[in-house]
């Protein structure tokens, strides 16, 4: 009978916790193998005191912005020409998807118009709300992390599509380099004057155009009248001379 040789097994054993080890170790270096990014999201404005109420419709487009903020991801300026991002931090959306919806809620919550949406529900609206999404991110400044949050806006009048209002708002707000909660939380509020302002803005320079539009449809056109004559007119071309009949004298 044949004995199995204690050293052998040994050896195999040795092998197969090392091939283990060299497996779990290439495992780790494999994109999306790593522990999943905490999800962020920022919160709508709410409170709106002195908002007009408006009778029109509005549609809010998706705001355009560059490629380093048009991601999911939460920037961070290093320095002025150096853009980076937090690591394992995402918001809920790509931000200037997450930013259309917040402003679409803040209308609603303002309870100050008829109707507000995205293009995509098919709403027939008479102002569009157009944006860019310039300034979405932190900024090292002295050690310290500084949220910077700017939306450049214009309102464009339906169906002319002609632009009747622009405007850019800003805000910065301190942040903790060392704690990304504290930085969520001035993003937060930062997006939310930003929002706030947007809203009230929308809402005046809206009105402002619809009383110059109501204006220029009520405003009576002015005909030229000709002047009126006082005895007939005379015949522009010559009558003819009256045919006698025959046989009369």
């Amino acid at each position: 009978m044949k004995r199995d040789n204690p050293l052998l097994g040994r050896r195999s054993l040795l092998l197969a916790g090392a091939s283990a080890l060299a497996l779990s170790a290439c495992q780790s270096l494999i994109p999306g193998q790593g522990p999943p990014p905490r999800l962020f999201r920022l919160t709508p404005k709410s409170a709106y005191e002195g908002a007009p109420t408006v009778d029109w419709q509005l549609v809010v487009e998706p705001p355009t912005a560059q490629a380093s903020i048009d991601s999911p991801r939460i920037g961070l300026m290093l320095t002025p020409l150096r853009f980076d991002y937090y690591a394992q931090a995402n918001w809920v959306d790509r931000a200037p998807l997450m930013v259309q919806s917040l402003i679409v809620e803040s209308f609603d919550n303002s309870k100050a118009i008829v109707g507000v949406g995205r293009e995509a529900i098919g709403l027939r609206p008479d102002y569009i709300l157009k944006s860019e999404l310039r300034e979405f991110q932190a900024e090292v400044e002295g050690g310290n992390h500084v949220v910077h949050v700017a939306l450049n806006v214009k309102l464009v009048q339906m169906p002319e599509r002609r632009i009747v209002a622009s405007t850019e708002f800003e805000h910065q707000l301190p942040a903790s380099p060392n704690d990304l909660e504290s930085v969520i939380l001035a993003f937060d509020e930062a997006l939310g004057k930003v929002l706030k302002r947007v809203v009230l803005w929308t809402l005046e320079a809206g009105e402002k155009a619809e009383a110059q539009r109501g204006g220029a449809l009520a405003r009576p056109t002015t005909a030229t009248r000709q002047p009126r004559l006082s005895h007939p007119a005379p015949d522009p071309q010559p009558r003819a001379p009256r045919l006698k009949r025959p046989g009369s004298g």
